[in-house]
């Protein structure tokens, strides 16, 4: 699974990557900072479950931090997206582009309103967070629609040849848009969503089209809003007003700044403090000098005791937990001992999506463990499971596989 981190320009997207990731990404108060994607591990915040089976794990894959699995996630953070993007207007035609792999996205969005739409600073409240949502998404649909209309008079007269041998619908989108990791199940939900006819897209109308975009997108690459910058003036406000528009979305308040001095002063032994925490610890306060010392107190105040946290953690695992339905599973090679070969305890955790099975596991881990796939083991119970077992949160198996040859 990929997140893909999207805005306008010079909104805190960099920042937002940053936090989360610790790697050096430019950040400047200019539009177009960032023109390559950026590439990196984020991490979702979830229970380890090795109190609960009264082990002591010691993790590879992964980090255990008193009771709490930190486990590595792929994020992307691409270049801004201005309107007009659809149409290749600033960098749009690449931080599309840069899009295509990812399975969910984080919005971030200037909550203080002190941005113009090409992400230019604006006196703080002169602009509607809610405008650029709109703009953001249309953008993205018409970016995808615009893949469509280039072949639709071919694809329709494929589907309603009425050959033998003839596409339907579904598929013949899927190959158009098999950049964008869409499966043909997708589509199909997204046809009938739209209630178009699936034998006679010719009759589609323009506007039709459109819809259809955007519900496939609603499905295959879901969106949450960041709403960053919550600790500046007008934030609350518009957060409190997009929350009530937007009510079938997921909005955070965010403070990616407040994040990244956190992590920075972690990184630096400065503060014991797990991402997600709303609150921190100095270690040494002979060792934060005083400017350390009045910023902290500022995140504290202005940021974890107002909004319980500075919403970088909580949108990673929104992104990959609640709209990407991810479940964790804890692979093991020694059900007694709940390790690997080496006596790794609880070595690796998963993140597979709801519905996925015994055997998707196995797939996950390695292609010939899927291959030669003979059952599982659920450990809690001792049971064996078959290859359809629907994983559940937390499960901890062992894949059974059968011998190699020679």
């Amino acid at each position: 699974m990929i997140t893909g981190i999207v805005g306008k320009p010079n909104v805190g997207k960099s920042t937002f990557f940053n936090a989360a990731t610790l790697l050096n990404v430019p950040v400047a108060n200019y539009p177009f900072t960032t023109i390559q994607p950026n590439v990196g591990n984020g991490y979702i915040r979830v229970k380890c479950v090795h109190e609960e089976l009264g082990v002591k794990d010691n993790p590879v894959n992964s980090t255990c931090i008193d009771g709490t699995r930190l486990i590595p996630v792929r994020l992307v953070d691409v270049a801004g997206l201005v309107p007009g993007a659809a149409t290749g207007k600033g960098l749009g035609n690449k931080f599309l582009d840069d899009l295509r792999q990812a399975d969910a996205l984080i919005h971030v969005v200037d909550a203080s309103g002190g941005t113009d739409e090409e992400g230019r600073l604006a006196k703080l409240g002169s602009h509607d967070p809610l405008y650029d949502i709109s703009f953001i998404k249309r953008e993205i649909v018409l970016w995808v629609k615009s893949l469509l209309d280039k072949d639709w008079h071919k694809i329709t007269r494929t589907v309603e040849s009425g050959a033998a041998n003839a596409v339907k619908l579904p598929m013949a989108l899927m190959e158009k848009l098999s950049g964008l990791s869409i499966d043909e199940e997708s589509i199909e939900i997204a046809i009938h969503k739209c209630t178009l006819k699936i034998d006679k897209p010719s009759g589609w109308s323009d506007d039709q089209l459109y819809l259809f975009c955007e519900t496939l997108m609603d499905i295959s690459k879901p969106i949450l809003i960041a709403a960053n910058k919550c600790d500046q003036p007008h934030a609350k406000e518009n957060i409190s007003r997009i929350s009530k528009e937007l009510s079938n979305s997921l909005v955070i308040p965010c403070a990616a700044e407040a994040e990244l001095l956190l992590r920075k002063a972690l990184q630096a032994n400065l503060i014991s403090y797990v991402p997600g925490d709303s609150s921190f610890k100095i270690i040494d306060p002979a060792k934060v000098n005083d400017a350390q010392k009045k910023a902290l107190d500022l995140v504290q105040t202005q940021v974890l005791d107002a909004w319980h946290g500075t919403g970088i953690q909580n949108s990673i695992n929104a992104a990959y937990l609640r709209l990407l339905k991810g479940i964790v599973v804890y692979p093991v090679e020694d059900e007694t001992k709940l390790s690997d070969k080496k006596g790794n305890v609880l070595p690796d955790a998963r993140i597979m999506h709801q519905g996925d099975t015994a055997k998707d596991l196995a797939f996950k881990i390695h292609t010939d463990l899927g291959n030669s796939f003979l059952y599982a083991i659920d450990v809690r119970t001792g049971l064996r499971v078959g290859a359809d077992y629907a994983l559940k949160n937390n499960d901890v198996l062992k894949i059974v596989a059968a011998a190699k040859k020679g």
